[in-house]
């Protein structure tokens, strides 16, 4: 099973790229499984059932969210019917949404989990804890089994990372947008990245436009961030899986932008 998985989508010049490049990675890489996180996709805050739609009518299989899952109110209208969304399943007992998802694909059923960290992020439910009750009821169903780790600290995510390693396929950090250079497989057969990065724009900070995250910085006044403007990139991973095993056999990072042209 070959799995795409492409970082945090920022506004709409993140949605632009993924719709203008998806149908060529699809070519290129032939994945039977591509996972997105969107949970900055609208505005840079949430998501919204018709941006949704437009990801699933571009080839994506499966939605991750993270801490601004509620930042778009819309999100409560449609959450609960829509099964290729899953937000961190640490949230608190009663929370709209799940957490955990399966997905058919022609090379096997494969599982789904989203997860947020807690340091320097709100106290949820331990995710460690969470973790392990999902992968034993995923264990149930498939071999194959996702997690895309939504924290801030490269420190929590690589002990996820470590943690899981040989209980599931692959586990990416998401949340920084900064894309690590860290892809590996793990000793036990798990692929692992410490983030997987953004897609969105490339010159502001973190997609956001950078004047006004300098002035926050300056003056640590309150300020309105909006989604940048100019150059754009794409950042991702792409996981070979082991039919036999569902254990990563290859990792390959994705990254695409003026200074690294995609390569039919």
């Amino acid at each position: 099973m070959r799995l795409l998985f492409l970082g945090d989508i920022v506004g709409s010049p993140g949605r632009n790229m993924v719709m203008e490049y998806l149908p060529r990675l699809r070519l290129k890489y032939q994945p039977d499984l591509i996972v997105v996180n969107a949970e900055n996709a609208a505005h840079g805050r949430g998501i919204t059932e018709k941006i949704a739609k437009e990801l699933y009518e571009h080839g994506v299989h499966a939605i991750t969210l993270g801490n601004h899952t509620w930042d778009n109110k819309e999100v409560f209208s449609f959450i609960d019917d829509e099964q290729r969304i899953v937000r961190p399943a640490n949230f608190p007992a009663g929370t709209p949404g799940t957490g955990l998802t399966f997905v058919k694909t022609a090379a096997g059923e494969a599982a789904i989990i989203n997860l947020q960290g807690r340091t320097f992020l709100p106290p949820l439910d331990c995710p460690f804890v969470t973790a392990d009750q999902l992968i034993e009821q995923a264990k149930k169903r498939t071999k194959f089994i996702f997690v895309d780790f939504h924290a801030e600290v490269t420190s929590e995510k690589q002990a996820m990372g470590w943690y899981l390693d040989g209980r599931i396929s692959a586990m990416v950090g998401t949340h920084t947008h900064v894309q690590t250079g860290d892809e590996r497989i793990l000793p036990k057969g798990t692929g692992y990245i410490t983030d997987a990065g953004m897609c969105g724009p490339r010159d502001g900070i973190l997609g956001m436009e950078r004047d006004t995250v300098i002035k926050k910085f300056l003056t640590q006044l309150p300020v309105r961030f909006e989604v940048a403007d100019g150059q754009t990139q794409i950042n991702g991973v792409l996981f070979t899986l082991d039919k036999s095993t569902g254990y990563t056999r290859k990792v390959e990072r994705i990254r695409i932008d003026a200074d690294h042209p995609f390569m039919e």
